[in-house]
């Protein structure tokens, strides 16, 4: 039996509206040990197109040998119709993935970047200078060309190797991805430490450096429990886009209690509790996980999937 949804209490001081981005069948897809086939991933975008999500990450022109998960993204793009009113990116590292992208008729791409120097060495291949570089590069020439682009920060909220990152360093990485032509730039409490004090604190010193609240997004990890408190502080300081996941599938490879991404569900049983308006049905949401978890093998970690959809 479907439970009911939440009543609703409007707060005057929270945006009206909020775009949600669904990541699970990029970032999250990308982070479990199981790799589904083209056609596994088509219909999952599928049941996600229709609950009302307009905003859907495709998957990624990245190597298959480094990141198996995402292979026949090329193959997923010819199965959607691109020119449906739905938004499908793809992340793009580099200029060879931008070129695949391109060939594959992609509209939107994704770039990524590290706030720290240990994180980009580590999991992006070379120095921050360097990687940041290469990513401009691409988000410049997908600028030029026509597409639209967004800027992943990664580390934003504290690194596993150097601990404390400064609201500085973040200005500076934002800053530099702005001019590169990103229209968005998505905040990633990439191992989940993050409190709602610390996003405050980032947000401020953002929209005190005139980087506009209306480019900012905010990807949290419930690692600590913290993600909707997280969403919550940022919603006060005016931010009307947050990145999820259908389940909450997908996970943080630098912390081992790392419990993966926002759920999608537990981000609108939030929202639509609060009377903020983002068209999509929970329900739908809901079932898609638990269609998900079934091809993955395993339980999904959304609390709210659990609750409203029966077992």
């Amino acid at each position: 039996m479907m439970g009911s949804l939440p009543q609703v209490f409007g707060q005057a001081d929270l945006p009206a509206q909020v775009s949600v981005y669904e990541v699970s069948a990029r970032d999250g897809l990308q982070a479990e040990p199981v790799t589904l086939p083209a056609a596994i991933r088509v219909e999952l975008i599928s049941r996600l197109a229709a609950t009302g999500l307009s905003t859907i990450e495709a998957g990624s022109f990245v190597s298959p040998k480094a990141v198996p998960q995402m292979a026949d993204t090329r193959s997923v793009l010819d199965e959607l119709d691109l020119d449906s009113g739905i938004t499908y990116p793809v992340l793009a590292p580099n200029r060879r993935g931008l070129e695949d992208a391109m060939a594959a008729r992609a509209q939107d791409i994704a770039v990524f970047v590290s706030v720290t120097e240990s994180f980009s060495r580590a999991n992006l291949g070379d120095s921050l200078e360097v990687t940041t570089a290469r990513n401009r590069d691409v988000a410049a020439a997908a600028t030029s060309a026509g597409m639209r682009v967004r800027g992943y920060l990664s580390m934003v909220f504290g690194d596993p190797w150097e601990g404390p990152v400064e609201p500085s360093q973040v200005v500076g990485a934002a800053g530099q991805l702005l001019d590169a032509g990103c229209t968005t730039i998505s905040l990633g409490d990439t191992i989940g430490t993050a409190t709602p004090g610390h996003v405050t604190a980032v947000l401020q010193a953002l929209i005190e450096a005139d980087i506009p609240v209306e480019a900012i997004a905010l990807h949290t990890h419930n690692t600590y429990g913290q993600a909707l408190a997280n969403v919550y502080a940022a919603l006060q300081s005016g931010v009307s886009e947050f990145d999820a996941s259908a389940g909450g599938v997908g996970g943080c490879p630098f912390a081992g209690s790392a419990t993966g991404n926002l759920a999608t569900e537990d981000l609108l049983w939030m929202l639509d509790g609060l009377g903020i308006s983002t068209g999509v049905d929970i329900r739908a949401v809901a079932e898609t996980s638990q269609w998900l978890s079934r091809q993955l093998g395993k339980p999904l970690s959304s609390a709210t999937s659990a609750a409203i959809v029966d077992q």
